[in-house]
């Protein structure tokens, strides 16, 4: 039985996500508060509700945790907010991001798009797409609602990038850390392949 655990940054609702992952067999999600048990699980969900600041100081006391486990190999997913919380900072928010990654979160070009970018776009994929996308033909549809994207100092972890107005990195991906911009729990088949392969890196891990 895989355990995954999605934190909580009291933001919203992540029953969706939860029922998300629940669909594939031999899965127990628990929602966290909390990481000082983030050792016990076998995936972290770092998920896309909420804003920067708030979810960064949530984490609090739990940030050294959290690089134990990055340190100890967890699979980790972040999803929108989830994955722009892994870089050094955010133009949405003043506190310093988790600094897993190097790069920084910028807010979408108001002059070329219309924000926030709420809607289906198509995938075009980088490096065959990586293990997290893998079985996900290019020009795949995802669902994206975002008003900031990442801007990564190692552009080698992009695994897929979207066209709105300008070139977004949808996916990431690097060891045990994948990210998504879009919603993989709002994107239908294709969401759902991804997040069965995020499953299978947490099984491989055990």
């Amino acid at each position: 039985m895989l355990r995954i655990a999605i934190f909580d940054y009291g933001a919203g609702n992540l029953y969706s996500l939860k029922a998300a992952f629940e669909r594939n067999p031999n899965t127990r999600v628990s929602i966290i508060d909390s990481l000082k048990n983030i050792l016990d699980y076998d995936g972290l969900v770092l998920p896309g509700v909420g804003n920067f600041d708030p979810a960064i100081t949530s984490i609090g006391q739990g940030k050294e945790l959290f690089i134990k486990a990055v340190e100890d190999k967890t699979p980790i997913l972040g999803i929108c907010l989830g994955m722009e919380m892994l870089f050094n900072k955010s133009e949405e928010g003043k506190l310093n991001g988790l600094s897993i990654l190097d790069g920084e979160v910028i807010m979408l070009n108001k002059k070329l798009t219309k924000i926030p970018h709420m809607g289906w776009n198509t995938l075009k994929l980088e490096m065959n797409g990586g293990n997290l996308l893998n079985g996900i033909p290019d020009n795949s549809w995802v669902y994206f609602v975002h008003s900031y994207r990442i801007s990564p100092v190692n552009k080698g972890i992009v695994i897929a990038n979207s066209e709105y107005g300008i070139t977004i990195p949808a996916a990431i991906e690097i060891d045990n850390l994948f990210g998504t911009q879009f919603h993989p729990e709002k994107s239908g088949k294709t969401g759902a392949i991804i997040l069965k392969n995020f499953l299978r890196a947490c099984r491989e891990r055990t």
